[in-house]
């Protein structure tokens, strides 16, 4: 297992209302968020999975990735990136009951932001590849 999901996985599992999500959880971007940018707990081998490094959304350079940081869901320059920490319009986690859990983002002042410390290291680290 890559270092990558390993992170993401801790995070998911520590924070308390990801952890008690029994169902597929989803990251949908854009203004309106109606782009689908891929699962966040699926298998890193699932086709739509966001630990699919090799996957249209797990991939450095797809168009539909947020680990793309020259494109619209990635870079640390779009309003709709999580890596930028000023983005109005972040991805939001849902799953696929319709229920929400917050928007993925730097951006600290967003206020439905996720706010769980572990999923913000491996966005932070792992995603935008801050430097430490």
């Amino acid at each position: 297992m890559d270092v990558r999901k390993l992170l993401f996985l801790i995070a998911l599992t520590t924070a308390s209302t990801l952890a008690q999500a029994q169902v597929k959880l989803m990251l949908f971007g854009g203004a309106s968020h109606d782009v689908y940018l891929g699962c966040l707990n699926c298998s890193d081998v699932a086709p739509d999975s966001v630990h699919n490094d090799i996957g249209q959304y797990g991939s450095d350079i797809s168009p539909q990735s947020i680990f793309n940081d020259i494109g619209r869901y990635g870079s640390d320059i779009s309003s709709e990136s999580p890596c930028n920490d000023i983005a109005p319009d972040p991805p939001v986690i849902v799953d696929q009951n319709g229920g929400f859990y917050g928007y993925l983002t730097l951006n600290d002042m967003h206020s439905k932001a996720v706010t769980d410390q572990n999923i913000l290291a491996w966005l932070k680290y792992n995603v935008c590849k801050v430097q430490r």
